[in-house]
């Protein structure tokens, strides 16, 4: 496992090294999970939900997919 220091801002930011964004796919605007580990912090990227739509990516826009989504929801309730 490799290791790169990094500075922290005023704010409490850092800037993740470019080698590991672009191993874990971490893009400008993604989430990430914050928790604490055996031997510090650990950050773990929350995959954003348009990159998960298999088969039908590009098929349905993610606004209506989610309207999709909500309408089947609605349907199920009883």
């Amino acid at each position: 496992m490799s290791e790169e220091k990094v500075k922290v801002t005023r704010k409490g930011q850092i800037t993740i090294p470019v080698e590991y964004r672009r191993k874990y796919n971490i893009r400008e605007g993604m989430r990430v999970i914050v928790k604490e580990g055996v031997d510090g912090i650990v950050l773990k990227p929350i995959t954003p939900l348009e990159d998960l739509a298999g088969i039908d990516a590009g098929k349905v826009k993610l606004d209506e997919a989610k309207r999709r989504l909500d309408k089947m929801r609605e349907e199920d309730r009883y």
